[in-house]
This record gives C-alpha cells, structure tokens and sequence, in this order.
C-alpha cells in the first residue's frame, strides 16, 4: 500500500511518518521544504515537493496512492481540504485520513475550520477518517516563556479543564486507521486519559523541574490584548478565545476511550510529557 504523507515536516505528520517506517512501510511525503524532508528522513522515504495551495502539485503527489494523511490549519483550510478531498477522489486514492479537531464538534474557535473542511470532504464521495484530538500536550510549550521569565502560567481558563493528548497517541491513531477501511466513515474523538484544569498543569510542570510555580487566571481580554500585541491576526485571537472561553465554561473536559480502543493502548498520561519535556521549562 502506497501512503502520502503531508505535514511530514510537522509535528504530528513526522511522527506518523516515522511509524509507518518503523513497521516496514516506505511512505511518500508532500512537502514545501525538500532539504528539511531530506535532513529529517535521508533517503528512507520518497519526497514530492509541492503544497496544498497548488492542487497540480499535489495531483502529482497523488498518482498511485492508496491512503493519504491529510493535515491542515488555519482559517482558509476548509477550501485546501476541499480542493485535496476532491484531488484524491480524482486520482483513485481509496482513503483519507484527516486530521481534524475535537472542537470541531461544538464547532468551538479552530473546529469551526475543521468542521467546515470535514464537510467538505464528506461532500466529495471519498472514503474518510477524522481523527479529532483534543488540546495537544505539547501545546504547554508555549508557557516555556513565562514560566521561565516569572513562575507564572496565564490563561483565561478558569478552573476549566480539559483532557490534553501526547502527540504520540495521534500518530498512533492515525497510523491504526491509515489505510483501513473498516474505519471509512467514523469521527474518531481522542483524548488523554484525564481532563486537568491549567491549575493542575501548572503543578506538574512545578513539580518536574523543582521551580515553584503558580497558575495566574485573566480574563478574556487580557488575552485578547496579549495575542494582537504579539502580532497574532484577528481570526486567530478569536478562535483561541473562543477556545480558553468553551475550557473555562466545561464544554472541553470530555475524556474518550478511543485511544485505547483504535490503537490498542492506553493513552500517555500528562506527568510523562512533562518528564520528557522538563528542559523546556527550566
């Protein structure tokens, strides 16, 4: 079986990528950035460069393939979905796998975009999976700064809490369902094992790198007024808003049992993540 791979320089895409070589599979990856693709993987993989804008690049990438991972972001993804759904039915490709969003699902700040692209690719006829995860555990990287400048984590969270998933268990997943399709037509809600609230992560990130550590609540519009000064568009201010507004109402503390069910083991608690990534944080 023949898997395209995108996002192979991402996160989530790199990680898939790297299962699929560790269990035999030699998988094609479509990227922008070829030299990164080849520093990261050698020769170990076959490399397509192109993006997801340029639907003729990506036909290319397509020919003779059997399951494609699709991932994308931000505000325009739900058109690049369409326009990859819709590439793939054309080329023959059997299954798609989406990387979606549990937010998706109330339709909650980013998910709306997931929710919009997955009705897209519904719309095409192809045979679909959406792996939706929630908040992903390394999402707390980007308190590194403020825990190393002041102690302090700042959110307008609330005592909310939410259930935030180890990257490793959405490529495990994915891999699971690549290619499957006993799978074809399912949402795949995934979850860590435990909804913590900020307060609760705050504490562990402490108690890991033995700094005393303190969660400081503020409102939306400090948020708000925090990301524009950094330089973050409206649509993305928004969206994330929205999201730390749905942690803090209870909307996002839902636990699944899919990871354990897809792929057959029991999802990494957040006190492991941390072990692994103390270093940012001191």
């Amino acid at each position: 079986m023949t898997y395209l791979i995108t996002g192979a320089t991402g996160d989530i895409g790199s990680r898939v990528a790297e299962r699929l070589l560790d269990r035999g599979d030699r998988p094609r990856i479509f990227v922008r950035d070829v030299e990164k693709a080849r520093a990261r993987y050698g020769d170990r993989v076959d490399i397509v460069a192109g993006n997801l804008a340029d639907t003729e690049s990506l036909l290319r990438a397509l020919i003779d393939v059997d399951a494609l991972f699709l991932v994308n972001s931000g505000p325009e993804l739900a058109s690049r979905d369409e326009a990859a759904a819709k590439a793939a039915k054309a080329a023959g490709v059997k299954h798609l796998v989406k990387l979606s969003s549990m937010d998706a699902r109330p339709g909650v700040g980013t998910g709306a975009w997931h929710a919009r692209g997955e009705s897209a690719i519904r719309a095409s006829g192809i045979t679909f999976t959406f792996v939706q995860p929630a908040g992903f555990m390394s999402n707390a990287l980007g308190w590194a700064a403020s825990i190393k400048a002041e102690g302090v984590v700042r959110a307008p969270t609330g005592d909310g809490r939410i259930a935030f998933i180890h990257p490793d268990d959405i490529a495990a997943v994915t891999t699971s369902v690549l290619g499957k399709r006993e799978y074809g037509g399912e949402s795949l809600p995934i979850t860590g094992p435990e909804a913590l609230s900020y307060s609760e992560m705050t504490a562990k990130i402490g108690a890991a790198t033995g700094k005393p550590l303190r969660f400081q609540p503020i409102s939306e519009q400090q948020e708000r007024q925090h990301m524009i000064e950094s330089g973050d568009p409206p649509e993305i201010v928004a969206a994330h808003v929205s999201i730390y507004r749905a942690i803090r109402e209870g909307r996002l503390a839902a636990v699944t049992a899919n990871v354990d069910c897809v792929a057959g083991r029991k999802p990494i608690v957040f006190d492991q993540w941390v072990q692994q990534n103390a270093a940012a944080f001191r």
